[in-house]
């Protein structure tokens, strides 16, 4: 699917924002360890999570739909069921590592599998500290690739240190710790997002977090929950971008979640002279929320450190587009994650602005930009990766002419309302 996109003269209004895609992930995984029947309201229906469903389903996990809602009846930690065939993970890397966590402690073998994009992202950060734990794991590339193969075994708890910020490999090791025999450590020199610890404490699993370490006991079976989930702070982020670039536009994006972990984006917007509020702040199944308004701004230059990655890296498409427009210099070190991602996002991102007329310094872990520069519409690619698509449509939106973004329909891995979303700035 090829997409054309001119420039925009605003939008003003409120928009509702599909639910969170990390939670969702989380909600329905953890429902499916817990005891009982759990209901998840809200649920993002994108194709990520989609895969997670089928793929529990294939554990023998038993899921009713209905609407937005997704009912679980859990399985006490170690009920799964053997699967009949290859686990197809498709393009979800949270979906892949959240597996080999949870399967490890399964007394069966399985296969996980993915499309060419999964292929070519890490394992091996997954599989050597569950090795550790007692794990039988064996994959492609010295088991850096997918795919990969688990013999189930009783576990054992250990004390880790994460060598990366990274809530993919945190969430894999508590999932494990839950299964393990006695208790697991888990030290976080800097941390990453932690909807698993909030969603495991709402559940009432036995996790603690204290001073960066969290500790889970494993083998204690707790109950089933009801769970609604917030609007995804990463979707909002695009149309955040949108409505601070573009004149004559005003947005309300009510009911967002604002977990900190999280929102690293708004700090750095503040920064840059951004105009945004927040207000009605309030938890929801542990996970702050609240309703952020965002107006047009004149935005200044200025620096990301490495320790504000983990807090931003979804947004770090965008933050290279919004450097683009801010008056001085911009740099950003510390992101080398974002070559492993679903593309080489720097490189990707570097090479289509370049496309639009931007002169920039790419680097192996960041970027520098000096704004502001005008940007032309031209034929760009999304490279199959869902948030350079949208950051390229927001691109498009201030561009001089017409914008084609080819492979655009990923956007539908995490966002399938964006599209509809975007033609609110699009004249008719």
């Amino acid at each position: 699917m090829k997409v054309r996109i001119k420039k925009s003269k605003g939008f003003k209004g409120t928009i509702k924002i599909t639910s969170d895609k990390s939670i969702s992930h989380r909600a329905v995984f953890i429902a499916s360890l817990a005891s009982g029947i759990s209901e998840i309201e809200n649920f993002l229906f994108a194709e990520d999570c989609i895969t997670t469903l089928k793929c529990l389903e294939k554990l023998g996990v038993k899921l009713k739909i209905r609407s937005d809602k997704v009912t679980v009846q859990g399985k006490e930690l170690y009920n799964f069921n053997e699967p009949y065939s290859i686990l197809n993970a498709k393009n979800s890397g949270t979906t892949a590592r959240f597996l080999i966590g949870i399967l490890s402690g399964q007394n069966f073998f399985s296969i996980i599998d993915g499309d060419s994009s999964l292929r070519n992202r890490p394992m091996k950060r997954v599989v050597e500290p569950l090795r550790k734990m007692g794990a039988w794991i064996e994959g492609r590339n010295n088991s850096e690739n997918l795919p990969i193969a688990i013999r189930g075994k009783e576990l054992k708890g250990i004390k880790y240190k994460l060598p990366i910020p990274s809530a993919q490999l945190k969430s894999a090791l508590i999932f494990a710790g839950l299964l393990s025999k006695d208790e697991t450590e888990i030290l976080e020199p800097i941390p990453s997002r932690d909807h698993t610890e909030r969603l495991l404490s709402y559940f009432g699993a036995p996790i603690k977090k204290e001073n960066g370490v969290i500790k889970v006991k494993g083998g204690n079976i707790f109950p089933s929950q009801k769970i609604s989930v917030p609007g995804d702070f990463s979707s909002a982020s695009f149309f955040i971008t949108s409505a601070l670039l573009i004149e004559n536009s005003e947005i309300i994006i009510p009911d967002v979640g604002l977990n900190p972990t999280r929102t690293g984006f708004i700090r750095v917007l503040k920064r840059m002279g951004a105009n945004i509020k927040i207000n009605d702040e309030r938890l929801l199944c542990n996970e702050p929320v609240g309703t952020i308004s965002i107006s047009p701004s004149s935005l200044i230059g200025t620096s990301i450190e490495q320790d504000e990655i983990p807090s931003l890296i979804d947004e770090i498409p965008l933050l290279m587009l919004l450097a683009t427009q801010a008056k001085g210099k911009t740099t950003l070190k510390g992101a080398s994650e974002l070559r492993v991602k679903e593309s080489d996002r720097l490189g990707v991102m570097a090479e289509n602005l370049r496309k639009m007329g931007v002169e920039m310094e790419e680097k192996e872990d960041g970027f520098i930009i000096e704004g502001p520069q005008r940007l032309k519409g031209t034929r760009v690619s999304s490279r199959g990766d869902h948030r350079i698509a949208m950051t390229m449509a927001i691109a498009g939106l201030i561009a001089e002419g017409i914008t084609e973004i080819e492979d655009f329909e990923c956007y539908k891995i995490s966002f399938p309302d964006f599209y509809r979303l975007l033609k609110n700035w699009q004249d008719e």
